[in-house]
């Protein structure tokens, strides 16, 4: 298990070392948050920038709170394409004539990437959410103050959103899917999500177009206690 991996373990307690990986990304990335404005690059330094701003509204954010958002975007960001990476080639190399059909016309993968993001959502536990207010959910009563875990997946397979729900369909079109959430909770890097699943895909088709599984489905070992649903590995062979 890789250090990344570690901080994204479930436990109900806290464990020896469950922090060691953060304290030293954050130290790393507080470091160059600190570091004068000539020598940051990249995301660093603009969030800095748009923090002093004095035409924003950013003057109460401390170094250690951007330092955190920052740490936490990387943490989030790797392990969400990583994950999101291997659901895909694992539906991929499931269906082989899409996987060639994407070889022969390229310019179909944004497409593709929208529907392996629709049916392959890795978020292995509900999100939790406090209602703020009495709500009627059809024929349930939400009352305020209340836990209720959402099921992403389900909202995704939402026959009243999606026709033939079950099906993989990289033509699907639209494809409203929750795999980034939404209003207020959207995923601020959707659009490099996007790129990065593109690219990553396309080459992986271009390059491998004999890649097919060494094991059947029901052998691949899942991992448990990680907030991520995700095999602890893929065995292929091309």
């Amino acid at each position: 298990m890789s250090g990344l991996d570690l901080g994204f373990i479930t436990s109900p307690v806290v464990f020896d070392g469950c922090t060691a990986n953060w304290d030293k990304d954050y130290a790393y990335v507080l470091g160059h948050v600190r570091a004068d404005r000539d020598s940051q690059r990249g995301l660093i330094r603009r969030l800095c920038e748009l923090r002093d701003d004095p035409t924003r509204d950013g003057g109460d954010l401390t170094d250690e709170m951007l330092a955190a958002v920052i740490t936490s975007l990387f943490g989030a960001g790797a392990m969400s394409t990583y994950v999101f990476l291997l659901h895909a080639v694992l539906t991929l190399v499931r269906h082989p004539k899409a996987m060639e059909r994407l070889r022969q016309r390229p310019e179909l993968m944004p497409g593709a990437v929208e529907e392996l993001m629709r049916c392959t959502l890795s978020i292995g536990d509900g999100l939790p959410r406090i209602a703020l207010a009495d709500v009627q959910v059809e024929d349930v009563l939400v009352r305020s103050g209340e836990l209720v875990l959402i099921c992403v997946e389900a909202a995704n397979f939402d026959p009243e959103q999606f026709d033939d729900f079950e099906r993989f369909d990289i033509d699907r079109s639209p494809n409203p899917h929750m795999a980034f959430g939404a209003g207020r909770h959207y995923c601020p890097a959707s659009t490099i999500s996007r790129v990065h699943a593109a690219e990553a895909l396309g080459a992986l088709v271009e390059r491998l177009p004999g890649l097919r599984l060494a094991l059947p489905v029901d052998q691949l070992v899942w991992r448990t206690g990680n907030i991520k649903r995700v095999p602890e590995r893929l065995h292929v062979l091309w």
